[in-house]
């Protein structure tokens, strides 16, 4: 019968046990990332839709992005949701009868759907 030793993963020591000069408190930590993450990230541009062409495009573009979503994991009924209330948002409302009824073939009984 063999027996196995499992090793236990080394733990660092800390060597300067001394309090730092200035302390921090874990709010000013948490803070200052804010900030820095603030600075980093610029506003996405503003996107000014011209022409009924370019209306079809964009959104066949988030329509393709909502239906990936879906066929990745169909039951994620947060990603349906999303879905038909874009279409909502873009005054089609057949198209968006038509999400919440797909929706409600994949799981019929969540309350939020209905």
């Amino acid at each position: 019968m063999e027996t196995k030793t499992t090793k236990m993963p080394k733990v660092a020591k800390v060597k300067n046990k001394a309090p730092a000069e200035i302390q921090i408190t874990a709010e000013q930590l948490l803070r200052e990332a804010k900030e820095r993450d603030l600075e980093i990230l610029p506003p996405p541009p503003k996107q000014k839709i011209s022409d009924p062409e370019e209306l079809r495009d964009y959104q066949h573009r988030k329509r393709k992005a909502f239906e990936d979503n879906i066929r990745k994991n169909r039951m994620v009924i947060g990603n349906w949701l999303k879905y038909a209330q874009w279409e909502e948002s873009q005054k089609q409302v057949q198209r968006a009868r038509s999400i919440y009824e797909r929706a409600l073939d994949v799981d019929h009984r969540n309350v939020t759907l209905w």
